[in-house]
């Protein structure tokens, strides 16, 4: 084994000496990983440590005020938020994913357009999806700034990511299993639901964790649209502040750093355990078909 080692390496040097180039691409990237690591391991670490020790009990108190600065309230908010939002986004783009692919002819410019279109939803900031729930939901429809105006503004904001990564996720999966299914008698729409929609899970499953990422992570919309009350709501149509919202309002008002990093590593753990969650459930899936 030493021995193949061996001269792997010495092929590798012999090339890399032929070919200065390749040698810089390849430190190049070899740092570029490094940075990106780096950088990853000092923010979360970052937080932790500024976090944890401010962590306690009051933190966890059925209602907010000013001495507790409870974030419990903001948690349950976040969950709703997150619940609704993918509720109104998660079907619409895998269903308009199907018909992209599976249904829609590829000489159609129904297809160039909506594809274009969603890239171009994918890069507008937030600040402006905020300004534009403001206008349509709590303006025009009369939701005032409520859980309902802030669901509809995240879900429009993750819809383009869910669309083109279930987009691609059908692509890739292989037309010999449609093929086959199509051989032993199924429809179109059985072998969609049945054949190609199971092997496209795991695909599915990363745009809606990039979904959910987003949304738990969103403030500026959310500001604009949900508001910044500290309470569980009673109805869709009442004001909320989201975990992101609630750090914001913290930190903007100065007096609770400490609580602020507090609430950053409860985001940090719930981000963390929805990726494992979700890796779970597709690597189970994947397992079964």
């Amino acid at each position: 084994m030493n021995t193949i080692n061996t001269r792997s390496f010495s092929q590798k040097w012999h090339s890399y000496r032929k070919n200065p180039a390749s040698l810089i691409m390849f430190l190049a990237v070899c740092i570029a990983a490094f940075l990106t690591v780096a950088v990853l391991f000092f923010l979360v670490g970052y937080i932790l440590v500024k976090g944890i020790p401010n962590i306690s009990l009051e933190l966890f108190q059925w209602h907010y005020n000013s001495v507790n600065v409870s974030l419990m309230p903001a948690l349950i908010n976040t969950i709703l938020m997150l619940l609704l939002s993918l509720l109104l986004a998660v079907p619409v783009g895998i269903f308009s994913a199907i018909y992209l692919v599976e249904y829609a002819k590829h000489s159609n410019k129904l297809v160039g357009i909506v594809r274009i279109t969603a890239e171009t939803l994918a890069g507008i900031p937030s600040i402006v999806y905020g300004l534009f729930g403001y206008l349509c939901f709590v303006i025009l429809l009369q939701w005032g700034v409520s859980l309902l105006a802030g669901a509809f503004t995240l879900a429009i904001m993750i819809l383009p990511l869910i669309m083109r990564t279930t987009e691609e996720a059908l692509k890739s999966v292989p037309d010999s299993f449609r093929e086959g299914s199509f051989g032993l008698g199924a429809g179109r729409l059985r072998t969609v639901f049945k054949i190609v929609l199971p092997s496209a899970v795991p695909g599915i499953l990363a745009g809606i964790i990039l979904g959910i990422g987003r949304i738990l992570g969103e403030s500026a919309a959310l500001i604009y649209t949900a508001g910044s009350v500290a309470q569980v709501p009673t109805s869709i149509l009442d004001s909320t502040r989201t975990l992101s919202v609630h750090m914001y309002v913290l930190a903007s008002e100065g007096l609770y750093i400490n609580q602020t990093y507090a609430t950053a590593v409860v985001l940090l753990v719930i981000v963390v355990c929805i990726n494992a969650l979700s890796g779970y459930i597709a690597r189970k899936i994947g397992k079964g078909n």
